[in-house]
């Protein structure tokens, strides 16, 4: 009879707590990575709409509010009664928000009113990021 080459039981056994081993090396890293990036990428957008909302109300010229509700985590750019847009983060990111004010109004000319360095923070887990609304309207995070 020949012999066929193969794994032994002990060898696929091996083999098998090794990658399970690894595995349970990795798998809280790539958690923490993860939620550094939905932290990061829900830090972006809510940049992105305070800008927004900047520049709308000065191509308008008329007034656009952004209203943070932090219990539903969503963030909408109003000008008047219409809303221009919302995102619900919470949703989408799975990120819980906390803002120091609700809602930021720019003028026609840009400038905010009610943004007294409004700081909304966004976390994840352990993860987490803020973006700063100057009185000037100016984002930065």
């Amino acid at each position: 009879m020949k012999m066929r080459a193969a794994f032994t039981i002990i060898e696929s056994t091996l083999a098998i707590c090794l990658v399970c081993l690894l595995t349970a090396i990795a798998v809280p890293g790539i958690s923490r990575l993860l939620d550094a990036i939905e932290v990061r990428e829900a830090a972006i957008e809510v940049e992105t709409i305070f800008s927004s909302a900047r520049h709308l109300a000065i191509a308008r010229g008329g007034q656009t509010s952004v209203e943070i509700d932090t219990s539903r985590r969503v963030v909408a750019v109003l000008a008047g009664q219409d809303t221009l847009r919302k995102r619900d983060l919470g949703k989408d990111h799975r990120i819980d928000l906390k803002a120091t004010r609700t809602v930021v109004t720019y003028s026609p000319i840009g400038v905010g009113f009610g943004a007294a360095n409004v700081t909304v923070v966004v976390k994840r887990n352990a993860s987490l990021d803020s973006v700063i609304v100057s009185r000037l309207g100016r984002v930065r995070r």
